[in-house]
C-alpha cells in the first residue's frame, strides 16, 4: 500500500502509483481483478481502473474485461538495466561449469530493497513450486543469497533494513524476528557463507557465498540449491560448498581482469533499489 509520505516537490506520485500497480502482480498472483489491484495497492477502484487502462493502452497490461495480467512488454522495463550488467554474462559459464560438476541448480542474485533479484541462473531439475527466471524476486531474510547480501551490508544499512523489513513466515523453520536474523547474519559473516534449510519452501535447501567486486565489497551472491531429500546440511558443506567457493572466485577473477568497475556496477544496483 502506498503510504501518504511527503517526499518533496520532485516526487511524482502518479508515477509511483502506476509502478505500484505493476508490482501488484506476482508469480502467485499473475491475474488480478480490478478490486484485487485496488486492495493490493491501496488505491481507490477508480484510480486503479485509470492506471490499469493506461497500462493496457501502453501495452504493459492485458485484460479480458474482468481479469488483468502483465504482458511481455513489461520485460522492456528491466532489459536496459540487465543488459548493461557485465556480471550475468561473466557468471553464466561458471554457473554452467558448476552445475555440470555438482548436478544441482545454481544462481547469482543481487539485493534490491528487501528482496533478492536473480540476474543469472542455470537450472537442472525443478525443485520449487515457483519457476525461477531472470528477474525473479524472493524475500532476502529467508534465502541463502539474501542472507549473504544482508550479512555484508554496512552496519547502518543493515540496521535500517532490520527496522523496516517485514519478516513473513513461509515454513515452520523461517526466521521471523529481527534479533534472530541479526544473530544469523553475524554467524554468516564470520564463517563466510550461508545455508538456509527449508525456510522459503519445504524441501528446499540452499547454500550461498558472496561475490566481491574489485574493491572487495560484496556485489552479488551465488548459490547452489537442492532438494532436502538429496542433500543433507553436512553433505552440502562437504560436497557443495568447496566447488561453490571456487566458482565464485572464478567470477571475481573475471570481474577483476575485465576491469568491470565493480564498485560502479554495485552502485548502479544499489541506486536501483
Amino acid at each position: 500500500m502506498i503510504e501518504p509520505v511527503d517526499r518533496g516537490s520532485d516526487h511524482v506520485q502518479s508515477l509511483a502509483r502506476g509502478l505500484s500497480v505493476i508490482k501488484a502482480f506476482s508469480a502467485t498472483s499473475p491475474e488480478l481483478t480490478l478490486s484485487e489491484v485496488a486492495r493490493a495497492t491501496g488505491l481507490t477502484r477508480a484510480a486503479a481502473r485509470r492506471f490499469l487502462l493506461t497500462l493496457v493502452d501502453l501495452g504493459y497490461v492485458r485484460t479480458d474485461g474482468r481479469l488483468f495480467a502483465l504482458s511481455p512488454r513489461v520485460l522492456d522495463l528491466g532489459y536496459a538495466y540487465l543488459s548493461g550488467l557485465s556480471l550475468p554474462e561473466m557468471a553464466e559459464p561458471h554457473l554452467e561449469r558448476l552445475v555440470a560438476e555438482v548436478h544441482e541448480s545454481a544462481s547469482v542474485a543481487v539485493l534490491d530493497g528487501e528482496d533478492v533479484v536473480y540476474v543469472a541462473r542455470v537450472a537442472t531439475t525443478r525443485i520449487m513450486r515457483v519457476t525461477i527466471n531472470i528477474g525473479t524476486r524472493f524475500p532476502a531474510h529467508c534465502t541463502s543469497m539474501g542472507r549473504v547480501l544482508l550479512a555484508w551490508l554496512p552496519p547502518d544499512e543493515l540496521d535500517a533494513y532490520l527496522e523496516r523489513a517485514e519478516l513473513p513466515r513461509f515454513t515452520q523453520r523461517t526466521v521471523t524476528t529481527a534479533g534472530a536474523l541479526r544473530a544469523e547474519l553475524e554467524r554468516i559473516r564470520a564463517q563466510g557463507w550461508a545455508m538456509v534449510d527449508q525456510e522459503l519452501e519445504e524441501g528446499l535447501r540452499s547454500i550461498a557465498v558472496p561475490v566481491r567486486d574489485r574493491s572487495g565489497r560484496v556485489a552479488a551472491a551465488m548459490n547452489i540449491s537442492s532438494h532436502a531429500s538429496r542433500t543433507t546440511p553436512e553433505s552440502a558443506r562437504r560436497d557443495l560448498l568447496p566447488p561453490l567457493l571456487a566458482a565464485a572466485a572464478r567470477v571475481e577473477a573475471d570481474l577483476h581482469a575485465a576491469g568491470t568497475a565493480g564498485g560502479a556496477t554495485r552502485a548502479s544496483w544499489r541506486e536501483s533499489s
